[in-house]
């Protein structure tokens, strides 16, 4: 066996010199400029980078899936003794599915909707082994049952619209599955699903390619779930591979500039509080790739070299090479310059007010259901079910839960988006509900909500500057300096270019879009922020970039944060208090390092077992859910959470529990504290 577990299994897939472009007029801009890597029967190499950098360019090249504008360059994908860059499609097809397979990054745009999950596997059983009749649904069922849906029997006949998330990446991996591939590319399987069902995801993935010696292609930007999944790994950049090593050296060495400040970028314990490192600008654009090092315009070290001449691979350690002109990259013991060296720091305590700037009681948001010619309600989806929450100026609370379980819904309520069923909701001491609209008004000035996806929270039709002012002209915010000063303002005070205002959505970044919807939320200068989920999409070194902005605006600003989230990294570094949620209630909630550090309550346990830790030595024993998350339409009698949870006793099934201090600021609900 080769070092650090490479194994000595034949190489199944033989990648040397791979060049990718795409068409821009007359142009040809080159995605993916000669990359060569190998990937052996059993191992998994994870390509990790920012977006744009190649990885889903380079997944697609593989299996010659190009869109039209696509342009393969150049160069060899050998394949089971076979360049496929120069097999006629016919044989193509029967590579597809059948000796590689690819895992798509979102699958409900990736499976067909008209078609049930059935017939979509039975299309590659017929193609690629040759099954017909009884003998389809026979090896669909093992499918299903091997990747650990429940009920295979009736997903079946089920389309891709009646199944949760994670229900469709599972269908996505058995079809993957069906064909009996020896290579899977694996392309982001987990980006968009919740911690606990990613958990279980990759843990199907380990077990299946442990079972079948398959070789996996893992294309991430998640540095916990390359700990848990890779054996090597490869750093892209601008459409090169920069780093490669052992899963091992690269956790504990990064020789890369821009791999130890992707590290460096990652929320961390040791910096809550204090500001995260960023990486300054951002990848350069196909039309502007440099002819030498493609990062030295970001890099800290770079030097006259740097910007004359591309740098040659340099072998560092066994298995381990770095593309630098600094002699084998910064050295184990590296620091990227102007690393934090800040201790966290807390809010002042002059910041809190007396009165909260929020409070919510027993809010209940239910939804009826109806039926038949006359629509009569039959029932009720409790979406939100008596949450109680208190947040003071200066501080942040995050509500965390698996999706479906109410925290966006809670996050509206507050804002008047939703009507509340039942409840009470003060914003600044006034009371919300029930107001006319034109008595809402001034509070909706002193309460904004960030949204997750910029993209489609913002007017593609509208400047930036004409987005902005949207609101102020609503909401009568009127500035003395006049609209336009207090736009370039605000952009200024979220790190943008005035001349930022005269362009359109489409013309930034990702972290850009989402530092333009800040800067609406706070160009009427609220009090309250309500952030849902505002960092899910970004990149390491974005989010840190968005998470050091949000921070000082608390700061300087004092705002008050409700943090909608499923990153627990992020709720870590960010957050003073958390609030954990199931089924539309709160089961848990205190200080971040009492949730965190000492959770008490059974799914609390479970949510941060399956939270994958970018640190070899840190990975927790997870804490399999079983069952799936009863629908909030007919929750589960007694305490919601007891059918899936392994500490249950009798009264968990007969009575919902009450409230248990566990400290004055630590709160549980469980009989197992009562």
């Amino acid at each position: 066996m080769n070092p650090e577990g490479r194994r000595e299994e034949a190489v199944l897939l033989d990648v040397r010199d791979l060049r990718i472009a795409f068409a821009s007029g007359r142009s040809l801009l080159a995605a993916v400029d000669g990359i060569s890597f190998e990937v052996a029967a059993g191992e998994t190499l994870a390509l990790l980078g920012e977006s744009g950098c190649g990885k889903s360019a380079t997944a697609l090249g593989l299996l010659r899936l190009l869109p039209a504008a696509g342009r393969m360059l150049g160069g060899e994908v050998l394949f089971a003794g076979r360049d496929l860059l120069r097999l006629p499609e016919a044989e193509m097809r029967t590579v597809r599915g059948g000796g590689m397979a690819m895992i798509f990054q979102e699958p409900a745009t990736s499976l067909n909707p008209v078609l049930t999950v059935g017939r979509q596997l039975a299309e590659v059983l017929e193609r690629h082994l040759g099954l017909a009749g009884p003998a389809v649904r026979a090896r669909s069922l093992e499918l299903l049952t091997a990747v650990g849906l429940a009920d295979p029997e009736r997903r079946l006949g089920e389309y891709p619209f009646q199944l949760s998330g994670g229900m469709k990446q599972r269908v996505m991996i058995a079809i993957a599955l069906a064909g009996n591939p020896r290579l899977l590319i694996a392309d982001e399987p987990t980006t968009a699903l919740d911690v606990t069902i990613q958990a279980q995801i990759l843990e199907l993935l380990r077990r299946l390619q442990g079972e079948r010696a398959t070789g996996m292609l893992l294309i991430t930007h998640d540095l916990g779930v390359v700990a848990q999944m890779a054996t090597r790994v490869g750093v892209m950049y601008a459409g090169q591979i920069v780093e490669e090593a052992p899963r091992a050296a690269f956790f504990s060495s990064p020789r890369h500039p821009y791999t130890q400040m992707l590290f460096a970028a990652l929320p961390d314990l040791a910096r809550r509080g204090g500001r995260l490192e960023t990486i300054p600008g951002q990848v350069p654009p196909l039309s502007q790739m440099p002819r030498a090092c493609r990062f030295a315009a970001r890099c800290p070290h770079a030097w006259e070299l740097c910007r004359q001449e591309a740098p040659p691979w340099r072998q560092v350690a066994v298995g381990h090479r770095v593309r630098c002109h600094l002699d084998g990259g910064l050295g184990a013991g590296g620091r990227v310059p102007g690393a934090s060296d800040a201790s966290p720091g807390a809010i002042a305590a002059a910041v809190a007010a007396a009165t909260p700037v929020l409070v919510v009681e027993n809010l209940c948001v239910h939804f009826p259901i109806r039926r038949g010619i006359l629509q009569r309600t039959v029932g009720y989806v409790r979406a939100v079910d008596g949450v109680s929450l208190e947040l003071v100026r200066g501080r942040t609370l995050a509500l965390v839960g698996e999706s479906g379980c109410g925290k966006t819904t809670v996050g509206k309520a507050i804002l008047q988006l939703l009507p509340a069923t039942s409840g009470r909701v003060q914003v600044l001491g006034q009371t919300l509900g029930g107001q006319s609209r034109r008595a809402l008004q001034p509070l909706r000035q002193r309460m904004q909500m960030i949204f997750q996806d910029p993209f489609a929270s913002l007017n593609p039709r509208m400047a930036v500057g004409e987005i902005i002012d949207e609101g102020m002209r609503a909401l009568r915010v009127h500035s003395p300096e006049g609209s336009g000063a207090a736009i370039a303002a605000v952009l200024q005070q979220v790190g943008l270019d005035a001349e930022a205002a005269g362009r359109y959505p489409h013309e930034f970044s990702g972290g850009q879009r989402q530092r333009i919807a800040i800067a609406r939320a706070l160009a009427v200068q609220p009090d309250l922020v309500i952030c849902d989920e505002p960092t899910s999409a970004l990149d390491v070194s974005v989010q840190a970039q968005i998470l050091n902005l949000l921070a000082s605006l608390q700061a300087d600003l004092g705002l008050a944060y409700l943090f909608i989230t499923h990153n627990f990294a992020v709720v870590d570094h960010l957050a003073h208090a958390v609030a954990v949620m199931y089924l539309g209630r709160i089961v848990e909630q205190g200080t971040v390092d009492e949730v965190l550090r000492s959770p008490r309550h059974p799914y609390t346990r479970a949510l941060l077992s399956a939270v994958p830790s970018p640190h070899l030595a840190a990975q927790p024993e997870f804490i399999r859910l079983p069952g799936e998350t009863p629908s909030p339409a007919r929750p589960p009698g007694g305490c919601h959470f007891h059918p899936r949870c392994r500490q249950a006793i009798a009264a968990c099934s007969a009575r919902y529990p009450e409230t248990t201090s566990v400290s004055t600021t630590h709160r549980v609900c469980c009989h197992l504290y009562g």
